[in-house]
């Protein structure tokens, strides 16, 4: 009772003693301005989340190699980009030009020497954030995919190795489809953190949705009407995740669960119409069996 009390005053606060103009927060709410925002951020999180994935999912066996050479230079790459900020990676793509001005391939001075395009043409403030989001989330997916494929058990890539499938196809055929369970849940969380994440391309002037909040709050000085808006809209788009995270992960589970965890829809029906049944009264004691006499040395 006194958890809900607070929880009232606090929205009694913001919408009422705070002051704030609702019809600005409503006429901006759809604005056209803020929905390609919400499409850029969309586009990056897609974007950032496959160069993750894919990356990850390379480092992850790479990391695992018995070769020396394949796995230390995995585990360098995940140090170096898990040891410094996304924002720092994404603001030194933005300013590659400063000491790279042409992209180069081969010895200066040679027959084999290649001058390409200018670094600003080749990547632009959205393919800098791009490149900052998901190399740096190729790291940590990079570690998610592998505690998934550390959690099946050996024996079975012993196993189909033993029946002749090569090593890629185990991994492909055998071990990753069982590792997906594992792996599903911190992907779901990677995803939600990377919708949040995108906002930190506003450092490289790619107009997503915060960077258009911020352009149109320092116009009209309405600044906290559309981090309000902006909030909402960031607060309906991981609403979204979250349940199409529930269900992936409820379809991974089938064959790890005896029973699959119930649906929103399914737990509200239950709310609805399970009555909780009559207490039944304790059943009363068998009698013991007589017994005939003699019958025990029978």
């Amino acid at each position: 009772m006194l958890v809900l009390l607070l929880v009232v005053q606090v929205v009694y606060t913001i919408l009422v003693e705070a002051g704030l103009q609702r019809n600005i927060i409503s006429h901006y709410l759809f604005q056209r301005l803020i929905l390609r925002g919400i499409v850029v951020t969309l586009e990056l999180t897609v974007l950032a989340m496959i160069i993750g994935v894919a990356l990850g999912i390379i480092l992850a066996v790479m990391r695992i190699s018995p070769n020396p050479v394949v796995s230390t230079v995995s585990w360098f790459y995940i140090w170096f980009f898990r040891g410094t900020p996304v924002l720092v990676q994404i603001f030194f793509w933005f300013n590659l030009n400063l000491v790279l001005p042409h992209i180069t391939l081969g010895i200066a001075g040679t027959p084999f020497f290649w001058r390409g395009p200018g670094t600003n043409s080749l990547i632009t403030p959205f393919l800098a954030a791009v490149l900052g989001l998901g190399l740096n989330e190729a790291a940590y997916m990079a570690e998610i995919v592998r505690a998934g494929i550390i959690s099946v058990e050996q024996g079975q890539s012993e196993a189909a190795q033993a029946l002749g499938m090569p090593r890629l196809l185990v991994m492909r055929r055998i071990v990753l489809p069982q590792a997906m369970r594992v792996i599903i849940p911190p992907t779901g969380n990677e995803t939600i953190s990377m919708l949040k994440t995108t906002s930190l391309a506003f450092v490289a002037a790619v107009p997503e949705l915060f960077t258009r909040g911020e352009q149109i709050s320092s116009a009209n000085f309405d600044v906290v009407e559309l981090i309000v808006v902006v909030s909402a809209w960031y607060l309906f788009m991981t609403s979204l995740l979250t349940v199409g995270q529930f269900y992936l992960e409820r379809y991974f589970a089938r064959g790890a669960q005896r029973e699959l965890p119930a649906t929103p829809i399914q737990r509200f029906r239950r709310m609805l119409f399970t009555f909780h049944a009559q207490p039944s009264t304790p059943t009363e004691l068998v009698p013991p069996a007589r017994v005939v006499p003699g019958s025990e040395h029978r």
